[in-house]
């Protein structure tokens, strides 16, 4: 699973605007400065999460967004799809068909199997994961329970020889 930067960026805008509060208002340039972000970029982020109904918008003077729930009340895996959408595309099968025009494995494909109950266990861990708990651990409430057991860091090849399976030199 690769998070895009609409997502990440889109994640942070949301978090500055649950930090201050369901009443309170920021405007785009506020919290653009806050992400070091351009404004036109901001407001598109701010655009995706307001019609996906996690952030509200008042025009005019002394206009601005807020988020529109609790940060409880909103969790990581809302966010995410609001930005991004589904975390398996429902149309990989038919992405992936080799010169066919259906996979030759569309009735008992155990890679789609595999990629499912991934979705899933993401889609648990982001769906018990709220704003609220992304807030209290970024300001170190001891009390707070760790959001996950293990971090698991993604290595790369970072040779062209190494994606290609040459040997270096």
């Amino acid at each position: 699973m690769r998070i895009t930067a609409v997502e990440e960026y889109g994640l942070r805008c949301l978090l500055n605007l649950a930090r201050k509060g369901v009443q309170a208002q920021l405007s785009i340039s506020e919290v653009a400065e806050m992400e070091g972000l351009s404004v036109p970029y901001t407001s598109k982020l701010l655009s995706i999460l307001r019609k996906s109904g996690l952030v509200l918008a008042v025009r005019g003077r002394g206009g601005g967004f807020s988020i529109a729930r609790k940060p409880e009340d909103i969790t990581v895996f809302d966010v995410l799809t609001a930005l991004g959408g589904p975390l398996i595309d429902p149309g990989h099968c038919k992405k992936y068909t080799g010169q066919l025009g259906e996979c030759v494995h569309l009735h008992d494909c155990s890679v789609h199997e595999v990629f499912g109950s991934l979705a899933g266990y993401v889609k648990e861990f982001l769906s018990e994961t709220s704003l609220k708990d992304l807030l209290t651990k970024a300001h170190g409430d001891p009390r707070q329970e760790p959001l996950r057991r293990e971090v698991y860091s993604a290595t790369y090849p970072t040779g062209e020889s190494d994606r290609t399976g040459d040997e270096q030199s």
